[in-house]
């Protein structure tokens, strides 16, 4: 059966993975994931990603992070879904718990943060949001 959210499905894998505190997951792998997944490692919500060819499709194995036994994400959420689509300009972009979060957005200058999308002055479809 085909997957409509593989974004959703790879952070909800991500949120299943902290609760079970395991120290890394596998997701498949897309450029799109990949992407996010820079963004989530730049912003220091995860230790790091890569590829993981030992199975018979490509994966992404995400390593996640923790602090002091927590996870370093407390939530993860989908904004825009396939059956919504959420799109905001750069200078309407949600900022989440004043700053402590991040909301990923998908631009034309390519996938960003809140903070690098309003330094580029560009707007886009909004992802996800973490914090």
């Amino acid at each position: 059966m085909a997957m409509t959210d593989p974004l959703g499905d790879m952070l909800t894998r991500i949120r299943n993975g902290q609760r079970a505190k395991k120290d890394s997951v596998l997701t498949p792998a897309s450029n799109l994931r990949a992407n996010v997944l820079e963004v989530l490692q730049r912003e220091g919500y995860i230790r790091g990603f890569s590829e993981d060819t030992s199975g018979k499709h490509k994966a992404l194995r995400i390593e996640l992070k923790y602090f002091e036994g927590e996870p370093a994400i407390k939530h993860v959420a989908r904004v825009s879904k396939p059956g919504r689509r959420v799109y905001s300009g750069s200078k309407e972009l949600p900022t989440i718990r004043n700053g402590l979060g991040i909301t990923i957005v998908s631009t034309p200058r390519g996938v960003l943060s809140d903070a690098e999308a309003r330094t580029h002055n560009v707007g886009g479809e909004v992802l996800a949001e973490v914090f």
